[in-house]
């Protein structure tokens, strides 16, 4: 046992190959789990000097209510023009405009478009060829960070919009937007993105019949910080796009408008209030799919985004409008908002999760961190929540969790964890809670794993260390062997002595005091198998600690001369009965 516990010392560090302290380059799959470039995406906070607030208070005094009068006036010229185009139209589109409809819609709300903005203070200026809709029918606007991110579409006269179908059932403005023909989205529809979809192709692939539609592939607001994931809707038709970007260069920024900051009406009075707001509207040249690319939109839009990305100079991250949600979630459950953003689209990819998924795991961890600060938990609070004492196995455990983020893009790194079936033999190579475990050196092979060695683990590493170090060791197969493991007697039950014993061996704590957690698992006086399973299917962070025992009785084997290594005798009982006969037959054959 000394080459375990020297193994399982040797594995709490992180060496690289060959040298001390050196670690191989770094590929860009390994990159791709580690914690994204910029923090929050979704809030902004606009610090306003003394100066600043007098200066404000002095022009609001004039052009705030001159503002807001002009703004009125324009909305109110606009209406009538808007509501002779959709006179006798359905509020869904089947057919496009024509004719005169059209060319009311186009020109008089383009001009008045173009008198709102300027009556706010918008001083526009416009790089860039506006492409036609034979050359682009879909236009894609990045990044999207304020609801005055409507001047793209006036400057670009006045496409389509994908919005909301209780947008154009708004007075006045509803009129307006249905004046554009817009694609609307319902709700309440289980297929309205399949039909938005569908709608996007047919208007896509007209051939100029529709207007070209413009769409925001971000699908929420931002801090114009980063670019984060492109929704492929605009992607799918497989047609040519004209990406356009947005600039807001000014030295005050009172128009982003995101989850936490300023509200609407905030934005409103303080825009109204400066003396003029630059933006610049740039269209880049068109792009145009590849075959690769027509069968996977995703890959189009990723292209397309770090294009935009590479031009505006801002990196890229994998949030999405989900992390918005879990951001929300998390401030209700007082966690800072910062802990809800785990790059949704990317861990669910790969790890297979779901929103409801992660969300009842926030919750989870919630009841952990709620004693922390910052939204981070240490081992003290890790060991409370799971009722343990700190011990090196837990020491250990939790610094997997803090490493264990960046393990997916290597995924030899990532099937050795998954694989928790016992195994034992002279050819055998399995996985323990601290590396690669091989018979033939008899000793553990820790992973090379960055770590950031802060002592801590955040909502992201905790949701990853679920995914990839628990549930794959918590299968039905492990749980019948934790349970024969733990059930000495072979009765069909564990005793809280039988527990005890067990995880006193396992944790290297003579004197542990498991009472808590039996209480916790057990109903009565004793557990049973059905008890057990469901304690463990709901808590799958204590896979590892179960089958800790079942790791060290394998190292013990592999720690001993090769004619004295025997295989034990995998004890049957009532939970199981069958699979002794077959567990003796493949022991012979090794």
């Amino acid at each position: 046992m000394n080459r375990c516990a020297e193994a399982a010392a040797v594995a709490a560090t992180v060496p690289g190959a060959g040298e001390a302290g050196l670690r191989p380059p770094m590929v860009p799959r390994q990159a791709s789990f580690f914690p994204p470039p910029v923090p929050n995406p979704f809030v902004q906070q606009t610090r306003i000097g003394a100066a600043r607030r007098i200066q404000i208070c002095i022009l609001g005094i004039i052009l705030l209510p001159l503002r807001v009068l002009l703004v009125g006036i324009i909305l109110l010229l606009a209406w009538p023009f808007a509501a002779i185009a959709t006179v006798c139209c359905p509020e869904k589109l089947t057919h496009p405009m024509t004719g005169w409809r059209r060319k009311i819609a186009q020109r008089a709300l383009k001009f008045l478009g173009h008198a709102m903005f300027f009556s706010m203070g918008f001083v526009v200026s416009v790089k860039g060829r506006i492409a036609s809709p034979l050359e682009a029918p879909i236009f894609v606007v990045a990044p999207h960070s304020t609801f005055f991110d409507g001047i793209a579409c006036v400057v670009a006269g006045l496409p389509s919009l994908v919005s909301r179908n209780e947008n154009a059932q708004t007075p006045l403005v509803g009129r307006l937007l249905r004046a554009v023909q817009p694609v609307l989205v319902s709700r309440v529809d289980p297929d309205s993105r399949k039909n938005t979809i569908n709608e996007i192709r047919k208007r896509a692939t007209s051939e100029g019949q529709w207007p070209q539609i413009l769409v925001f592939p971000e699908g929420t607001c931002t801090n114009r910080s980063c670019l984060i994931t492109f929704k492929p809707g605009a992607f799918i038709p497989g047609v040519p796009v004209q990406p356009v970007l947005l600039r807001y260069p000014n030295k005050l920024d009172t128009v982003t408008w995101t989850w936490q900051g300023y509200t609407f009406l905030q934005l409103c009075v303080l825009t109204f209030c400066q003396p003029f707001t630059k933006v610049e509207v740039e269209f880049m040249p068109v792009q145009v799919p590849s075959d690769e690319e027509k069968s996977d939109p995703v890959l189009f839009a990723s292209r397309v985004r770090n294009l935009m990305a590479e031009a505006l100079g801002i990196p890229v991250t994998d949030h999405t409008y989900e992390d918005c949600r879990l951001m929300i979630s998390a401030g209700q459950l007082t966690l800072p908002m910062e802990a809800g953003l785990v790059e949704f689209t990317k861990i669910s990819r790969k790890l297979k999760l779901d929103w409801d998924g992660i969300r009842k795991h926030l919750d989870e961890y919630a009841s952990i961190a709620s004693s922390s600060k910052g939204g981070r938990i240490g081992i003290e609070e890790f060991a409370e929540y799971l009722k343990l004492p700190v011990s090196d196995v837990l020491r250990q455990l939790f610094a997997l969790f803090d490493r264990v983020g960046h393990l997916l893009a290597v995924p030899s790194q990532r099937e050795a964890f998954s694989r928790q079936a016992p195994c034992i033999g002279p050819s055998c190579t399995r996985a323990s809670p601290w590396g690669v475990m091989t018979s033939s050196s008899s000793r553990l092979t820790p992973p090379i794993l960055p770590q950031n060695n802060d002592g801590s683990i955040d909502f992201r590493e905790y949701v990853i260390g679920l995914a990839v170090l628990c549930n794959p060791a918590n299968t039905e197969e492990i749980i019948q062997v934790a349970f024969k493991l733990f059930d000495v007697d072979e009765d069909g039950y564990i005793t809280e002595e039988e527990f005890s014993t067990i995880l006193q061996a396992s944790l290297g704590v003579p004197d542990l005091d498991v009472s808590g957690l039996f209480k916790e698992i057990a109903h009565g006086d004793s557990i049973s198998y059905e008890e057990f399973k469901s304690f463990a299917l709901k808590h799958p962070e204590y896979a590892k600690i179960f089958t800790t025992y079942l790791d060290l009785q394998t190292c013990h084997v592999f720690s001993l001369p090769k004619e004295a290594q025997t295989a034990p005798s995998m004890a049957s009982n009532r939970v199981s009965p069958e699979d002794r006969a077959e567990s003796a037959s493949d022991k012979k054959e090794d």
